[in-house]
This record gives C-alpha cells, structure tokens and sequence, in this order.
C-alpha cells in the first residue's frame, strides 16, 4: 500500500500483489481521511498504464524531506526545462521581470527599516546648539521642543518678539537646563540686517543643526495672475532669500568644525505631486529649496555637513488651514517628532510614514490624473477664499 492523490484528493493506491510497478492494476481508493502529513502528489497521471510509473511518485514512508524534494524538486527542474527552451526575447523579460521584483521588495525592505527601524543620530556629536527659523508655530515650534529634548541649546530667530518670549519659556519651564538665544528678524523686510542679526547671536557658538522651517504661502489658492505684487515679493524673499541667507551665515562655522546638520523643509507641492496648480509660486519656491539642498549636499557631504530637504505633505498648521490632526495629517509635534529621526540621512526625505506611503501611490498613478483632481482640489479652495473674503468686506 502506499499513499497518493489523484485529482487534487488525497487517497490510498494498493494492490494485491506486491514488489512490481510495471504492468499491473493499481486500484486508487478516494475518500480517505487519513493522509499522513496532508501529502498531495498532483501530478499523477490517470489511468495508470504500462510505462507511465516513471511519472507516479509514490511514498511508502512518509517523511517531509523527501515528500518537499519531490515536489518542489521535481517543479524547479521541470521550470528550468521549459525555460532553456524558450527564445531569447523571453528569457530576457523573465529576467528583467526577476530583478524589477527584487527590487521592489528589496525597497520595501529598506522602507520599513528607515521607518521603524533605523535609529536618529546623536544630533549633539554635530555641535552643542541649534538654530530654528520660524519657532514660534506649527512645525518650527515642534523642532524646537524636540530639540530641547535631546539636549541641544535653541537659537530662536523670528520676527514676533512676544510670541518668540512665549515658546523660549514654555521650552525652559519643560527643560529647564536649555539655553535659548531670541534673535527677531522679520524675513518679509530688511533681510540683510536680519541676517547681520543672526551672525552676532551665533558668534562663539557651535551651531551644529540648522533647522530652516522658514515659509509663506498663499493667504488661499488663485490663479498666478491674481497674485499681487507684495504676495509675490514676500513668497520669494522668505521662502527662497531667506533660506538662502541663513544656511550662508550658518554654514562657514560648520565647515570650520567639519560637522553640522541643515534641514530645509520643502514641501510635496514641489516634489510629490507634478503640479500644483493655483499654487504656482508657492510650489516653485519649493523646488528651488529642494534643488538648492542637494546641491549642497553633494557640495558638502564629504565636509562632514549633511544637508537634506524634508518634504511635508499636509500637517495640522495655520499655514496649512487644518485645525485638526488625523492617520494622514500629523501634528505639527507629531511631524517634528517623526522628522527628527531622519536628520543627517538621506537628501531627500519626507519623515512621517503614512506620507510615504501616499508618495509611493502618487508615483503609481498618471500625472495628467493627478493635475486634474489638484486643480478642481484647489478651485475649490480658492472658491471659499474668495467667499470668505467677500464677507470680511461686507
């Protein structure tokens, strides 16, 4: 007696007389519930004739070694077979097939090891203080206290004194060891004197992290023709001279001690999604910042300085018009804490997870697709600008 499958059910072949394969009638009895091991040999042929037992596996003793042996043995060699017959145009694609797979699951490996896994740095080894622009809210005010938290003295520069006061004690009262320097600057005005204001606050010190969180959009989506003068100017002078500015009066002091950390919050207006639409100048200010990071961080990677863009979407701010957190949209402490594990990694990098995820599915889909649900997405906001700002002047 032994044990088989015919069909795709187990079952018991036995015959009467033992000792030969060849030329007798095996008797396959179905229905039977006790196949050792749940052993399945699909590959019988059926009826069982003279000279067809070379394709009838049969065990007698069921062990899993040789059970999996002749299975997937058998199946690999029969793969291959087929394989070495097929034109080369085929071949080729298989294999082309082979490594576009790997490397997608190779990526996904990396994915969940940056984003779960990898530990942040010691962000005190790139010097004992750092320098946030724009701290008083939302994603700068969340790197400030992080920051705090790991240690790290504050230079503070933004251009409200009160509110600048207000988060260097409310950082203080939570870490009270934390030494903070407030410099004012507004970026919308006098830009070089803002900067000379800079360059005195941090000389002695030893900036090592340059957070430059800096920003202005629009007041609501519009057409670029709608975008009046001074709106123009202040999204150029802080989004793209403000930068600029700092990371020039940050960085000589870093390539003196060859170390520092620069981080230059783009945005996936610029980088995620092709367009963005109402949002023109917005989005290419953006770009500039991401082009202008990596620049830098080829310039200066073997200097010891690592610059990187960290590429928001949506997070909970006043700038984003978005009150309430939630799975896709972080707090803006939510984002900070996310996005300080990644400082001095890779140039480009968009820190809080589930906005990986949303990236990866935005590079799957057609880019004429995503322009239009964007532009209806944002001619819908500029609609309830629009109405908003008719009732201010009623």
């Amino acid at each position: 007696m032994v044990w088989g499958s015919r069909d795709g059910g187990c079952g018991r072949w036995d015959h009467p007389e033992p000792a030969s394969y060849d030329n007798v009638g095996w008797n396959y009895h179905s229905g039977v519930s006790d196949c050792p091991y749940g052993i399945f040999l699909d590959h019988v042929n059926w009826p069982v004739s003279t000279k067809t037992h070379s394709e009838i596996h049969f065990i007698s003793h069921p062990d899993l070694g040789e059970i999996n042996t002749l299975l997937f043995g058998d199946m690999e060699l029969c793969f291959m077979e087929k394989l070495q017959t097929q034109p080369l145009w085929v071949i080729v694609l298989f294999a082309v097939g082979c490594l576009s797979v790997l490397k997608s699951f190779l990526a996904i490996l990396n994915g969940v090891y940056v984003c779960f896994l990898r530990p942040g740095k010691n962000l005190k080894k790139y010097g004992s203080w750092a320098l946030v622009t724009a701290p008083t809210d939302g994603i700068g005010k969340g790197f400030a206290f992080e920051l705090a938290r790991k240690g790290l003295n504050l230079v503070l520069v933004g251009r409200n004194p009160d509110k600048l006061k207000d988060v260097s004690d409310a950082i203080q009262s939570k870490y009270g060891k934390t030494q903070i320097k407030a410099v004012v600057v507004d970026f919308a005005g006098d830009i070089s004197e803002g900067v000379l204001k800079i360059r005195e606050a941090i000389e002695g010190l030893d900036v090592g992290v340059l957070i430059n969180n800096v920003g202005v959009s629009y007041p609501y989506a519009r057409f670029f023709h709608e975008v009046d003068d001074e709106l123009l100017k202040n999204l150029i002078k802080v989004n793209v001279e403000g930068t600029t500015k700092v990371t020039q009066a940050v960085l000589p002091g870093m390539l003196k001690r060859k170390k520092g950390a620069i981080v230059n919050i783009g945005s996936g207006a610029a980088i995620v999604i092709p367009s963005d639409p109402l949002y023109a100048v917005y989005a290419a200010t953006k770009a500039y910042i991401d082009q202008f990071s990596r620049c830098l961080y080829v310039e200066y990677k073997n200097s010891g300085i690592d610059v990187q863009c960290q590429v928001p979407l949506y997070v909970a701010t006043k700038m984003a018009s978005i009150r309430r957190s939630s799975f896709l949209v972080p707090s803006s402490d939510g984002y900070a804490r996310a996005a300080m594990r990644w400082i001095g990694y890779e140039p480009r990098c968009t820190p809080y997870w589930p906005h990986v995820l949303i990236w990866g599915l935005a590079c799957q889909l057609p880019e004429c697709a995503i322009d239009a649900w964007r532009l209806g997405f944002n001619l819908k906001i500029r609609k309830r600008g629009q109405l908003k700002g008719s009732r201010k002047q009623e």
